[in-house]
């Protein structure tokens, strides 16, 4: 059997992941958000998925994963084999030692099972930053001594003057995100697995993994590269109602364009009557073909494989935007079956 659930991993030799951004549908609250997670999670669970991820962000109404590391602990409650973690942790916006203490807490909770992705971005808006204490004076090597600052918690020993009680000394995999080269060359430097952030930022793909791939150095964590870029992917019984459910992720881009950000929308039948066409040329570039799969298993098949040998991905992670979400747990479902 366990055999077998090691083989279900894998779509031709490639691990999936799941992200998600716990989105609160137009007519739920946030409660309502975060049952629909631990449904996904609990299904995601049994049927092979590497790892569930959460993203950070703030001062966005259809957005529920705010507080990540809570919703980590959440999560890793409903599920008994996936990894969970964060896609990501905006670095910036904490402190190093309250990370590695909470990090080193959820890894406490379940051993062997939490990730700690981080990203450099805030996750919002500018004056949301400043709500935040984020410190934009910095400078650009701000982030790395942050990163420096969690691995040395992590590392531990007595001779600290500051250690993270839990965190200290204990194994927690740190990532670092990317929708830029920024991350993908530090990754690199540090040897650390990188993630990118494909799924929104297409255009920069194929740069930042040729800059992580290029200048990785081995470390004592990996003794090669790890890439993971992200993938929207969506999959339906026909052609027809995966094209009219993807409307709603249209919808989301669309939203960011007006400076919306209100909830989650349900999909619609004329998503052409929507948007301008300067709006439609926005969100389509956004949502690239090469990086945003939406149809039949057929097709979306045929994608990813195409993916995986632009990219030689090492492993995908999967972002599902769907309004109903039983027909986001069933396009995971007959993803699945092509893992299988």
């Amino acid at each position: 059997m366990e055999l077998i659930r090691e083989n279900a991993k894998k779509f031709e030799g490639i691990p999936l992941s799941v992200l998600d951004l716990v989105q609160v549908r137009e007519e739920d609250t946030p409660a309502d958000a975060i049952q629909n997670s631990a449904k996904l999670i609990r299904r995601a669970d049994e049927l092979g998925y590497n790892r569930y991820w959460l993203a950070e962000h703030h001062n966005f109404e259809g957005i529920a994963s705010s507080a990540t590391a809570v919703l980590i602990g959440r999560l890793a409650s409903e599920s008994k084999e996936i990894r969970v973690g964060s896609g990501g942790v905006m670095l910036p916006n904490h402190a190093p030692l309250i990370i590695a203490e909470q990090f080193g807490t959820l890894d406490a909770m379940y051993p062997g099972r939490i990730d700690l992705g981080l990203g450099r971005a805030p996750g919002t808006d500018q004056q949301t930053m400043w709500a935040l204490r984020r410190n934009l004076k910095g400078g650009p090597d701000e982030f790395p001594r942050d990163v420096q600052e969690l691995e040395t918690y992590f590392e531990g020993g007595e001779d600290m003057p500051v250690r993270a009680f839990p965190g200290d000394g204990q194994d927690v995999p740190i990532w670092l995100l990317g929708s830029s080269g920024f991350s993908a060359q530090l990754a690199a430097r540090k040897g650390l697995p990188f993630s990118f952030a494909s799924h929104f930022a297409p255009g920069y793909m194929d740069a930042a993994l040729e800059l992580y791939r290029n200048g990785f150095e081995p470390s004592g964590k990996m003794a090669k590269p790890h890439a993971m870029p992200g993938v929207n992917v969506l999959i339906a019984d026909t052609q027809q109602e995966a094209e009219y459910l993807i409307t709603t992720h249209m919808q989301q881009f669309l939203s960011i364009i007006r400076n919306s950000r209100g909830k989650m929308q349900p999909p619609v039948e004329d998503i052409e009557a929507l948007w301008t066409p300067y709006e439609r040329q926005y969100v389509m570039q956004t949502l690239d073909p090469r990086t945003t799969l939406f149809g039949t298993k057929e097709k979306v098949r045929e994608g990813l494989l195409r993916l995986i040998d632009e990219t030689q991905a090492d492993e995908l992670i999967v972002n599902t935007v769907a309004y109903d979400t039983d027909k986001r747990i069933h396009s995971y479902e007959l993803l699945a079956e092509m893992m299988d």
